[in-house]
């Protein structure tokens, strides 16, 4: 009886346990990302198929939180007391801060407890987000700067609708070229146009193989105390190529950013210009059959530069929530969002790179790179820089390309020369360091 009663208690205790068990709810965790539109159509997606797959053990609830500053800015408000998220997007400009901050806890921690093979990473994106062979966060929404052109246009100039400038020289020279003017000399297109973008001369100091700050580009040890493309001539080199497009009359100004040149390349008034790969999806849409959009490398500023491109877009970071279930759950997310299958969803429909090395041998990859054969190319500029050039941290960045597009404007405008503009950019940048060094 004593038995048949101890085998009943067991049994009793052991369904108690399994019962308790199956009844615990899934573990939840919150991700933060600031991706509108399409793109925020396929992170929702991405996420409900998580959520459905994990059914019962994660569940994760996504917020879109506006802008990346809008972004970072609750994250910095929130952050002294408790992290209000465990996966955030940030975008690639706020690294330096978040590693800086101590409130993300590295991707390589968990990399190491699970002996996760990293090599899997294309090693190009993975560089931006590394220092001292440690990653800090894991890229996600990876682009690099592309040259676009109208090759329609460029057949009807007599080139060859095959082959892109490589650099200001060749883009002055096509340029002449292509653009149009009437009976009376007014221009109805221009060969080239760009926007005043912060991000282009950032790109332009890695492609002369220079910094932009000191430090080992704000990857040492210790973040950067100030810039150096004052003393490099980095910043004159890009200047005097703004003020020779500018007073030859190759180009006409289009405004801070990047929303003008593209609306310009998109209706025809312009042959050339310069966007994101990230941009390509979208350009192809609003062209349609009106002209055929061809690819290039970003161009250098001298025939002659052997740098590289730096990755821009976001990266996935784990916030320190302090909660080890959350902090597991959320590591298995970030894995399933890099996995080969979900970045050829994600790449289809956005236009961002495969971070994943197998994403390419993934059959619905290779469709979309048969549909878009101009996307090949920003994998082989990728693929053509060299690590090192992986582009500066730097914890003001936001700041710094505000300046750089403030300083352009004024030296188009005629305020200031070459010479002055590099002066006081390098001042007010420096200014911006210091009071962020001496209050963090």
């Amino acid at each position: 009886m004593r038995k048949l009663l101890s085998l009943a208690l067991a049994l009793c205790l052991l369904l108690g346990v399994t019962s308790a068990f199956a009844a615990q709810p899934a573990t939840e965790i919150t991700f933060w990302h600031s991706m509108g539109g399409v793109n925020g159509e396929a992170i929702a997606k991405m996420v409900e198929d998580f959520n459905a797959a994990y059914e019962g053990k994660i569940k994760v609830n996504v917020e879109f939180q506006g802008s990346y500053d809008d972004a970072i800015n609750k994250v910095k408000a929130a952050g002294m007391s408790a992290m209000p998220a465990d996966v955030m997007q940030i975008y690639d400009i706020g690294s330096r801060f978040m590693i800086d901050s101590g409130w993300a806890l590295p991707m390589q921690m968990m990399i190491d407890t699970e002996e996760y093979d990293i090599s899997q990473i294309e090693p190009n994106i993975a560089a931006y987000y590394t220092i001292d062979d440690i990653l800090y966060s894991m890229p996600f929404n990876s682009s690099t700067p592309l040259l676009y052109y109208n090759k329609t246009a460029f057949e009807e100039a007599g080139l060859d609708p095959e082959v892109a400038p490589k650099n200001f020289d060749e883009i002055i020279e096509f340029a002449e070229k292509l653009t149009i003017k009437d009976a009376e000399g007014k221009v109805e297109r221009y060969g080239f146009g760009m926007g005043n973008y912060g991000w282009f001369f950032e790109q332009w100091q890695g492609k002369m193989a220079k910094h932009y700050v000191d430090n080992n580009n704000g990857r040492g040890e210790e973040p950067a105390t100030r810039v150096v493309f004052d003393e490099s001539g980095g910043a004159k080199a890009v200047f005097e190529v703004w003020k020779k497009l500018i007073d030859g009359g190759i180009i006409t100004y289009l405004g801070r950013g990047n929303n003008d040149a593209k609306a310009a390349f998109i209706s025809g008034n312009i042959a050339i210009t310069l966007e994101s790969t990230a941009a390509l999806k979208s350009l192809l849409t609003n062209v349609g059959d009106n002209f055929e959009i061809g690819t290039g490398f970003f161009p250098n500023i001298h025939p002659d530069d052997e740098g590289g491109v730096s990755i821009g877009g976001g990266s996935l970071w784990m916030l320190n929530t302090g909660d080890e279930a959350r902090q597991n759950a959320s590591w298995e997310f970030v894995k399933y969002m890099i996995s080969p299958d979900v970045q050829a969803f994600w790449n289809a429909q956005t236009g961002y790179f495969p971070i994943t090395v197998a994403t390419h041998e993934v059959e619905a990859f290779k469709e979309n790179l048969a549909m878009y054969p101009q996307f090949g190319t920003a994998i082989e500029q990728l693929h053509a820089t060299k690590p090192e050039f992986a582009g500066a941290l730097l914890s003001v960045f936001p700041e710094a390309r505000a300046l750089v597009e403030q300083y352009t404007e004024r030296l188009i405008n005629g305020e200031l020369s070459v010479e002055d503009t590099v002066t006081n950019l390098a001042r007010d940048i420096n200014s911006a360091i210091e009071i962020y060094n001496l209050t963090n």
